[in-house]
């Protein structure tokens, strides 16, 4: 498994304020993804500053602000064993979150910190 990014992302139901905070703070939105996991509508926003630093915004409705770790990696099925392994656990029961362009979902450890887990699929045709 090789990991391809490692940056923090912040979900949250007022992500514009959120994104607002750190284009002051010098960041610049790069792209963003809209999808849809069957249950619910989410916008996924990707900001870096000049210094080379990533920021993940996303908007989902959730009762609070959560930080969670993104961790980006070459082969999504071995990542997870590899947590489910070490105790980490998918709070929506095993679901992911699949879209045109990636495979994703939340990985909590026994302590309680999370990862977002996340695999970018590549068009190779």
């Amino acid at each position: 498994m090789k990991i391809t990014t490692f940056n923090p992302l912040i979900v949250t139901k007022d992500a514009e304020n959120v994104i607002k905070l750190f284009e002051a703070l010098g960041f610049e939105k790069r792209h963003s993804l809209d999808a849809n996991t069957g249950t619910e509508d989410f916008t996924n926003v990707r900001m870096k500053n000049a210094d080379g630093f990533y920021v993940d915004i996303s908007n989902v409705p959730v009762p609070q602000d959560m930080t969670l770790i993104r961790m980006n990696v070459d082969d999504f099925d071995e990542a997870y064993k590899f947590l489910a392994d070490k105790g980490f656990t998918n709070p929506r029961g095993g679901e992911t979150v699949d879209t045109k362009t990636n495979k994703s979902c939340m990985m909590k450890s026994p302590s309680g910190f999370a990862f977002d887990l996340c695999q970018h699929i590549k068009d190779n045709d």
